[in-house]
């Protein structure tokens, strides 16, 4: 059953998530994403990792938030900064749930790929579910349907095929974006006899699902098992344009259930829909590390050097798209 946002909760992120807080938090990203690009192509995808990491907590620590990270880098013993529960910002702004990946796509950048990004939620607190950093099963589509169009309990073929359906084409004419892994061979091969285009990704399953919102990237469903912080933040991004996500946790031994129980999840079977993982507005904010689909990456051209950065804000119901183009360090 759908989780509805109460009027209070309403009235409350409309306050907080100002679009001046929403360009804030672009900056934190576009800060990153540069001192991430420097490594791209280097083959290091840790040295790439952590000038993303360092670069945005120095950033974050300079906003007027008192910010809360509840989707990080790890637990507090196993990530040295930007730690599930660590506070950032100066102390003096909106209390701040904060959902973020420095750098998505590690390999990508370490390799020059496309498609790395840096990105980033914001929401009041208590705003969005403090997922553990286990796997879960996801399914999204972009807005525009009826809310029973797609199960995730459903074979992928019934879903294919109803999705088909409800948008009036061929099983042939959808395009479904899932994880290059051995674990989803069923999936494709499915999706395959039906003749749906797949496109198949390395890495990156935030921009996988929010390519779902956009019909120039040919994706009309994202589907498969990736990381349940992904999945946090990939639904931040749906709550400001739209789309339909479903998800469930999964956990292959004990030690990922303690780490469930630790950030206060026991039902371990919860399928949950895109308002249980973001139950107030959002903002989100992308900026490019290496161009892809969504976003051109951090270019140095001429001397100067530019960034092209995604901010949406479901509070205010504003989308923008801002490029810089400053002069090099």
């Amino acid at each position: 059953m759908l989780t509805r946002t109460s009027g209070t909760e309403i009235a409350r992120s409309s306050t907080v998530l100002s679009d001046a807080l929403a360009f804030a938090a672009a900056q934190v990203v576009i800060e990153t994403a540069k001192a991430a690009s420097l490594l791209a192509g280097r083959g290091d995808e840790k040295a790439a990792d952590q000038a993303a990491v360092d670069a945005m907590r120095s950033a974050l620590n300079a906003m007027h938030i008192q910010g809360r990270i509840v989707i990080g880098e790890g637990e507090r013993d196993e990530a040295p900064m930007l730690y599930i529960g660590e506070t950032v910002g100066l102390g003096d702004g909106p209390e701040i749930d904060i959902a973020l990946d420095p750098l998505e796509g590690t390999t990508l950048t370490a390799k020059a790929m496309a498609n790395a990004l840096a990105v980033m939620a914001f929401a009041p607190r208590g705003g969005m579910l403090h997922a553990p950093d286990v796997y879960m099963d996801k399914i999204a589509i972009g807005p525009g349907f009826d809310p029973d169009v797609v199960d995730l309990d459903a074979p992928i073929a019934e879903n294919a095929l109803s999705l088909a359906k409800a948008k009036g084409v061929r099983p042939h004419d959808l395009g479904v974006c899932v994880l290059d892994r051995p674990r989803h061979s069923d999936i494709i091969d499915a999706l395959r006899s039906l003749g749906v285009r797949i496109h198949l990704i390395s890495d990156g399953d935030v921009c996988g699902v929010i390519n779902t919102t956009n019909p120039d990237t040919g994706i009309d469903m994202y589907v498969g098992r990736g990381g349940a912080p992904e999945g946090v933040l990939a639904a931040a991004a749906l709550k400001c344009v739209g789309g339909q996500f479903q998800g469930r946790l999964v956990f292959r031994n004990d030690e990922e259930r303690a780490r469930a129980d630790r950030v206060g999840i026991t039902d371990f079977k919860r399928r949950y829909l895109l308002d249980d993982l973001v139950s107030t507005d959002a903002i989100f904010v992308a900026a490019g590390v290496t161009s892809g689909s969504m976003l051109q990456g951090v270019r140095c051209v001429g001397g100067y050097r530019t960034t092209h950065t995604l901010i949406m804000n479901s509070a205010t119901r504003n989308v923008s798209e801002i490029r810089t183009k400053l002069p090099m360090d």
